[in-house]
């Protein structure tokens, strides 16, 4: 699965993208979180408030942490966006 890091939390992790393999047990978007936070101190960091981080799925925007990802293909990390 491809992971797609923008912005701050681009910059706090370090890459901007990143092909991994998830452990079977991560299944829904607040896994991935949690599993993403264990996987060193740059990603502790760049996700500290994972509740402001926005998600995509294959491009599509998706608020409830519950999401499954199974068949996902890439998933992206963003942050909060404001417009004017």
């Amino acid at each position: 699965m491809k992971l797609v890091y923008f912005a701050w939390i681009r910059e706090r992790i370090g890459h901007g993208e990143e092909e991994v393999t998830l452990p079977g047990d991560v299944t829904t978007i607040a896994g991935l979180l949690e599993w993403l936070k264990s996987r060193g101190e740059e990603y502790a960091s760049a996700l500290e408030h994972d509740s402001i981080v926005r998600v995509a799925i294959n491009h599509e925007h998706v608020d409830d942490r519950n999401t499954p990802i199974g068949g996902a293909r890439e998933i992206a990390l963003f942050p909060p966006m404001t417009g004017g």
